[in-house]
């Protein structure tokens, strides 16, 4: 039985090559993210979900014992942390015909690839899984057309790739061909 959910890591082909991204039916102007979000970031949206579903139960509680204030409050709160588990899930590099996207979890941020002059893999410093303290790896850079600085698109280190070296190897690919196809100076 073929599970079309558990392919987001592009599925082998029966002589061992990797399928096409984009898929031959995909529309270029639709934004995607070029791999799928890693175990770290899926575990802390989990969690967030499991809070909210229990502060949920909390807000049924307060307002069956008759405090409609506070099972407002705490239904708000839920609310809240739902919202910042999705968005969490969402954050990543988004790639379509227009741009290149790089998605926080408080702002967005979209490049037209005229303004990319290239997109390369680089060693340096890391932040691991977010966290002030750096260390040694990989990491996706972008350079600007008008010479400003560079910018980090994603490490091997994050959320999404900690501990999953292929995968980080296959998404810097696919977005730096992204990059040389797209790339209109």
């Amino acid at each position: 039985m073929p599970l079309p959910f558990l392919t987001a890591d592009r599925a082998l082909q029966a002589d061992g090559r990797a399928d096409p991204f984009p898929p031959p039916d995909h529309d270029p102007e639709h934004w995607r993210r070029p791999y799928r979000p890693g175990p770290w970031r899926v575990a802390a949206a989990a969690v967030l979900l499991l809070l909210a579903s229990f502060v949920l139960l909390s807000a049924l509680i307060i307002a069956l014992a008759g405090s409609p204030v506070g099972a407002a409050i705490c239904a708000a709160v839920a609310v809240l942390v739902i919202a910042l588990a999705l968005r969490l899930v969402r954050v990543g590099v988004w790639v379509s015909a227009r741009g290149l996207r790089q998605v926080n979890l408080l702002r967005t941020t979209t490049l037209p690839w005229s303004a990319v002059a290239a997109v390369r893999t680089v060693q340096q410093p890391v932040r691991w899984l977010g966290l002030p303290r750096t260390v040694q790896g990989q990491a996706l850079r972008i350079e600007r057309v008008q010479g400003e600085p560079l910018r980090t698109l994603l490490s091997d280190r994050n959320g999404d790739f900690l501990g999953r070296s292929e995968t980080f190897e296959r998404a810097a690919d696919v977005l730096e061909a992204w990059a040389s196809e797209y790339h209109r100076p």
